[in-house]
This record gives C-alpha cells, structure tokens and sequence, in this order.
C-alpha cells in the first residue's frame, strides 16, 4: 500500500495526464461547439488550433512566473476551479458573443467566437502544468530530477493523446458538446479540491460534486435536435408559400427543404435547376443514379417518385443524417444509402455498376471537401457513367470572378468534352454576389442555352459559356485541382474575406 508520501509525490504527474487530456478534450469539442455557427472547414478549425496553443503558450509562461514566486498548491486549485468554471460557461459565452461576431466576415467570424469562449479555458490549463511540474521536482531526489522532467512532458503529451482521442470518439458522440464541456469542467473542479489538503478539500469535493450534480439544469438549450460525430442536426417545420415543409440544417447551414405532400416539389432553387436538366437528358425513362451527400434527401425523394423504376444511390457518410431523413422528412422506401465517404462508396460498387447520373451534393459554404474536386476523382466518376451520362454538382462561390468554379471546370475538361455552367436567372444582376452554381459535365452536349421548369416553381436557368467565363481570370489562378494540389480554401479566400459575402 502506498504511504501518504508516495501518494503526494504521485498527484503532481497524474494531476498532469488529466489536465493535459482536459485541455486537448476542450480543443475537440470547440470545433463542434462552433460548428452551429460557423460550420466546419480548415478555417475554423486552424483558427481553434491556433487559439487553444496561444492560451497554453501564455498560462506556461505565466505559470512558470508563479511558481518561483509562491507555493504551487494553493494556486494550482485556485487554477483549476477557475479553468472548471471557464470551461462551463464557454457555451455561454458563445451565445452572448454570436449577435456581435455575426457580422464580420466568416473567417473573422470564427476567429472572435473561438478567442471569447476557448481562450480563458486554455490559457488556465497551460498555467497548471509548469507549477505541477515544479511540485514534482521539489519532491524529487536531486540525481533524478531529469527523469522527472522527462516524465512531466511525457505524460503530458499522452494526456493530450488520451483527451483527443476521447473527446474525437467517445465524448461529443454519447454526450454532446454540451455536456461534454461540462464533464471536463468537472474534472478540473474536482482535482482543484484535491490540491486544497485534507481539511478544506474534503468539503470543497462535495460542495462542487453538488454542483455538478446541479449542472444540467445550467446548460444553455441544446442548438441541435440531434448531435452525431459529423454535424449538429437541426431539423424545423416551415411554412414555405403556404406548404407545409420541413428543413434540415447540418451545423450552420439548411441542406434541403423539403415538402410535406408532394415530394417532386423542390424548393430549393440549384435542386430544382438540376432536377429540370436532367430530366431533359432522359426524357420519358427511368434513371440509374448516384448521389455525393444526402443531406435531407430532397432530390433522391422526388427522384424515387418521379422515377419509380430507377436504381437510386446515395453515399451519406453520417447514418444519422439518413435516419431522421426517413423519420422526419419523408424519405421513403427506393432510395438505398450507404454510410460511407463518396469516394470510397464508388470505389466499393462493383466493376459493372454503372449510372446514368452522378450528383454531388457535398459542397457547402467554405467547407469543401477537397478530395471529392479532384482530378483523380473525376477519373472515378467518369468510369462510373453510362455513354451519354451526366455529373452534375453545385458549387457556392462568387459571381463575376468564381475561381473555386473556373478551377473545377477547367478539371472537368481534362476527363469530360463538355463542361455546361448554368445560374438560377433570379441570382444575375449588375451586383457582384455569392451564388449557387449548378456544373453539368458530359460527353454530349445539351443543346440548350435556357430553360423554363416544367414543374413546381416558376423558374428560369440561363447557360453560361464555359469559354467566356473561362476567359474572366487567367489560368495561373484557376489551377488544376488533384489529389495533390487542391487549394479549395485559397480559391474562396477572396470571396470569404468580404463581409458582404457572409451567409448568415
């Protein structure tokens, strides 16, 4: 049995490991705290990144200062309860922070939420570790000081091993964002009370187990109807001109709406633009087709009814988008879906399935899946279509100066003879802005260069020449993207660092 002795040499070190698991836990679960208003991208997340690291970097050093200067103990839990008490409320905070970061542009956006709500956190967690460490040494013997320091920093890079990977695959998944900020607010409460001592830390222990046990009722309400590893689902009901309706949004952003009593009714115009085009590519038959990303399943379901006979496919990569599809949003029997990316489900079909449409559905906002606009992708998807078949996707970027466009068109070319640009006719105007592009590539050519719906809305889409749209920006800055070289988020940059642009 340890003595008292070898159970205070042993709280510094193990204090260390769950401190460092804390704090890297915290950086997981603000990616998907920001997500409901900023999304997901390399933007955020390097913002997050980049925020957690300058709290640690400075707590180190303002630690360091501390522990030449006073007893480490007593501010260790003094330390630790503040780091408890910054970490509960940092949803708060985001709250109360959105309505003033809302309107900069989305990079600045995620920048302003990350530094109100994770920087405290970070930074009171970077404090603990040079006292916990000095603590160590202090108990040490003086030939084995080193080994004790090299255990300090080795424990501490497992704790952030062991955080990341419990925030990445236990905590948001069975508990939350919410609540997962919660349990580690406790934890630092917890070892706070433990480094007050015997007399004030037993009392300390129960006060803040009271708490905790208190805390739920404290939590901000939930943005989410459902919080999976992939997005905070949010599904409202609508009324959209007088129809009852349903949208589902995944994090910040609405991925379909879709109507209650007839499901080839599209209410979202480049869903609707697609749906016209393509059927008049296969007039009068059934279609085989593929989707990238499901979402709330709006054109998979008007497709299951318009084409009862067609073999429809949609790769959604989060089961729990597909679930309350079919729960919530009238998704019903023809459609088949499989759990996984798009690129692995093509890679999976066997060698003779083949589609007569391919539709990529996965790019929203400034969350681009890179991958999926590649060069070697396109390959892929060219191999997958019958003769005379179509890949139609939708891309947000600028109007006039698209680059993210233009560089996507000029990869279509190399695997497709012809690359088709149309526009909703109601976004053109004299006004630069953010649209929604819908990309048809083909080995035949439309023939058309507008078109009225036949059904649903009325709506007009114009056809855009490829040639001259290409010529708008020289190719030096509309690169071809591959597997290697696909700098989607740079392309975008001119179009996200204007707050004009921002999609609130």
């Amino acid at each position: 049995m340890p003595g008292l002795q070898d159970m205070i040499r042993l709280l510094p070190p193990v204090a260390l490991t769950l401190v460092s698991a804390a704090s890297m836990a915290v950086e997981i679960v603000a990616g998907r705290a920001l997500a409901p208003y900023v999304g997901m991208s390399l933007y955020s997340w390097t913002i997050i990144i980049a925020v957690v690291l300058a709290g640690l970097s400075i707590g180190h050093w303002i630690g360091g200062a501390l522990a030449d200067r006073a007893r480490p103990a007593p501010i260790v839990a003094v330390t630790l309860f503040l780091a408890a008490l910054t970490t509960f409320a940092s949803l708060w905070i985001l709250r109360l922070t959105e309505p003033a970061a809302a309107a900069l542009d989305p990079v600045s956006h995620a920048g302003a939420l990350a530094m109100a709500a994770f920087f405290a956190p970070s930074l009171l967690a970077g404090v603990i570790s040079p006292l916990l460490t000095t603590m160590a040494l202090a108990a040490a013997e003086p030939a084995k000081r080193g080994r004790v320091l090299g255990l300090m920093y080795a424990l501490g890079a497992f704790g952030a091993i062991l955080g990341t990977l419990a925030a990445g695959l236990v905590l948001v998944s069975w508990l939350g964002s919410a609540a997962s900020l919660a349990a580690i607010a406790g934890l630092y409460g917890a070892l706070g009370a433990l480094f007050l001592g015997r007399r004030a830390g037993g009392p300390a222990l129960i006060a803040f187990a009271a708490l905790g046990a208190g805390a739920p009722t404290f939590l901000p309400a939930a943005t989410c109807d459902e919080e999976s590893a992939y997005y905070c689902i949010r599904i409202d009901d609508v009324d959209f001109l007088g129809r009852p309706a349903r949208v589902m949004a995944l994090d910040h952003l609405a991925h379909g709406v879709n109507d209650a009593e007839e499901p080839r009714l599209l209410l979202t115009p480049y869903v609707h633009g697609v749906d016209e085009l393509i059927a008049r590519r296969f007039p009068g038959r059934a279609i085989d087709a593929f989707f990238i990303g499901g979402g709330a399943y709006s054109l998979p379901r008007a497709w299951a009814a318009r084409y009862p006979e067609g073999r429809l496919l949609v790769a959604e990569i989060d089961p729990e988008v597909t679930r309350l599809a079919r729960e919530r949003l009238w998704l019903g029997e023809g459609v088949e879906s499989v759990a996984l990316d798009a690129r692995a489900a093509l890679d999976a079909l066997p060698g003779d399935r083949r589609f007569d449409v391919i539709f990529g559905d996965a790019f929203h906002d400034i969350a681009i899946p890179q991958h999926l606009v590649t060069d070697e992708f396109h390959a892929a998807i060219r191999s997958r279509l019958n003769p005379g078949g179509v890949y139609a996707l939708n891309v947000v970027d600028a109007l006039r100066e698209p680059r993210l466009l233009l560089s996507l068109t000029r990869t279509l070319q190399r695997r497709f003879r012809t690359v088709e640009l149309w526009l909703d006719a109601e976004e053109v105007g004299p006004v630069e802005a953010r649209t929604t592009w819908i990309v048809l590539a083909s080995d035949e050519d439309s023939g058309i260069g507008e078109w009225r719906a036949r059904f649903g809305f009325e709506r007009t889409w114009l056809r855009v020449p490829t040639e001259a749209m290409l010529a708008v920006l020289p190719h030096d800055q509309t690169p071809i993207l591959t597997d290697d070289y696909a700098p989607v988020d740079r392309l975008l940059a001119p179009l996200l660092n204007d707050a004009r642009f921002a999609e609130k």
